[in-house]
């Protein structure tokens, strides 16, 4: 296998299908959701209660500042455990940190960290930290998140339902225009003006999609609401809206004008000549919902002031059409997500 099979970021779901789900270690009955494409929740039984886990490297970027980038970091890591529906309880992390790293910046990484959880009710329970010769920014580690509850309180991205409504909030490319911004901002201000560039700068504290989850859970799950949460990472709003499909076993019909792009946004996806509907997004969480209760979900957010918009609704039929106007198309998952590859060439000048 060369390099051009595996491309940056997320391996793809044949990879995933050919290398990595058939040899998954001793088995075990406890097991209620186990590894799946697209699907970041583990859901073990222990006990009378079950434990939501889930996995990510540690992101830091250092243009952002350490005390910035160690929020993303760990906002990044507990987005994934409450797509569950269940609170986070503990973290054990990973450090593999560059060998260029000093005191004072561990200090402010690591108490940025404690102060996050703290905020969540997170206890770090256990881990590692040393500096490396081969270790570089932004991944420098790994780290599992815990969530804890009762076996009739967690939601997965497999309990989507046909006639289900679908909901995102924040709309397309969050992450993608607010790293853009972030990374880079005196080229950004010069290139789109001073109103883009802040409007995209301040999307950076909108990366996360913890108190997204956290208006659901508070709404009602399952019968009582929704039905699952998934959060738009690698692949954008469409691929994590395949990804729902594909774990649910459900099609989808998609009305694509109802999927927000906002004027920051569309001007950058724009001048890098990336997709939005596709791009990395952070930030935007993807909902089904119980038909009847979409509307004041809705309104939910709204009160909490997020944007959210009912995009379309799960169908039997398993296949997701895109509807744009008077065209219509079958959604194929977008395999690369074109971030990354846009973020080396600017990075690089281009």
């Amino acid at each position: 296998m060369n390099n051009s099979e595996l491309p940056l970021g997320k391996i793809s779901p044949d990879i995933f299908k050919e290398i990595i789900y058939p040899a998954l270690g001793a088995e075990a009955k406890e097991i209620l959701i186990g590894p799946q494409n697209g699907v970041d929740i583990a859901i073990t039984k222990v006990g009378n209660k079950v434990m939501a886990t889930t996995t990510d490297p540690v992101f830091i970027v250092k243009e952002y500042g350490f005390e910035k980038g160690a929020w993303f970091a760990i906002h990044i890591l507990v987005s994934d455990v409450v797509m569950s529906g269940l609170k986070p309880k503990y973290l054990t992390i990973d450090l593999n940190l560059p060998v260029e790293i000093n005191k004072k910046e561990l200090s402010i990484i690591w108490n940025t960290i404690h102060r996050e959880c703290e905020k969540m009710g997170i206890a770090i329970i256990s881990g590692h930290t040393a500096r490396y010769l081969g270790c570089n920014y932004p991944m420098v580690g790994g780290a599992t998140v815990i969530a804890i509850g009762n076996e009739d309180e967690y939601i997965a991205p497999i309990m989507a339902k046909p006639g289900d409504k679908i909901i995102i909030t924040k709309g397309a490319a969050i992450e993608a225009t607010g790293l853009f911004a972030a990374t880079w901002p005196q080229r950004i201000k010069e290139i789109f003006g001073e109103s883009i560039f802040n409007k995209a700068d301040a999307l950076f504290y909108e990366m996360s999609v913890i108190k997204d989850a956290e208006i659901a859970r508070n709404f009602g799950l399952r019968e009582n609401g929704v039905t699952t949460m998934h959060d738009a990472t690698e692949g954008g709003v469409l691929g994590g809206l395949y990804e729902v499909a594909k774990a649910s076993n459900v099609g989808m019909i998609i009305n694509k004008k109802e999927i927000i792009v906002r004027e920051e946004v569309k001007a950058i996806c724009d001048h890098m000549g990336i997709d939005p509907y596709i791009s990395i997004s952070e930030g935007t969480l993807i909902l089904s919902v119980k038909s009847h209760k979409a509307d004041a979900l809705i309104k939910e957010y709204e009160k909490n002031n997020i944007t959210a918009s009912i995009i379309g609704e799960i169908t039997e039929e398993q296949k997701i059409t895109i509807k744009d106007g008077n065209h219509e198309e079958i959604l194929e998952h977008p395999n690369a997500d074109p971030f990354w590859a846009a973020f080396a060439r600017f990075g690089d000048g281009g």
